[in-house]
């Protein structure tokens, strides 16, 4: 069972969504701005995907332009970029797919296919 981090007005989700259930792949959903991912899911989830910690951020979110972290995140220091992203779920890429021994960030249905097909 998957754990998906979604944000259902979000069409990215929604596709990420149709497409597991074409595929039968079973998942439970989390609102992603009402059960924001906590310092320590994050952590383990980073460690996870081997994937630089700016990948989980919505770079093109208003939030994320709002606070202009496009300047201040190079100055950020890992635990205050966890700490960041836990306190607000509208700033974490979305959709989040996460499984025992993978996660996925956003929605590519290629990746998805070769990741999820196996």
């Amino acid at each position: 069972m998957y754990l998906l981090l979604e944000y259902p007005t979000c069409s990215t989700c929604k596709k990420a969504k149709k497409w597991l259930d074409e595929h039968q792949i079973p998942y439970q959903t989390r609102h992603i701005k009402e059960q924001p991912p906590n310092v320590e899911e994050l952590k383990q989830w980073h460690q996870m995907s081997t994937l630089p910690l700016k990948r989980f951020f919505n770079t093109s979110g208003m939030v994320y332009k709002e606070m202009q972290l496009k300047e201040k995140l190079p100055q950020m220091s890992e635990e205050q970029q966890y700490k960041l992203l836990a306190e607000n779920g509208m700033l974490v890429k979305r959709p989040l797919l996460i499984g025992s021994d993978i996660i996925l960030i956003g929605f590519q249905e290629t990746q998805w296919e070769q990741i999820l097909s196996q």
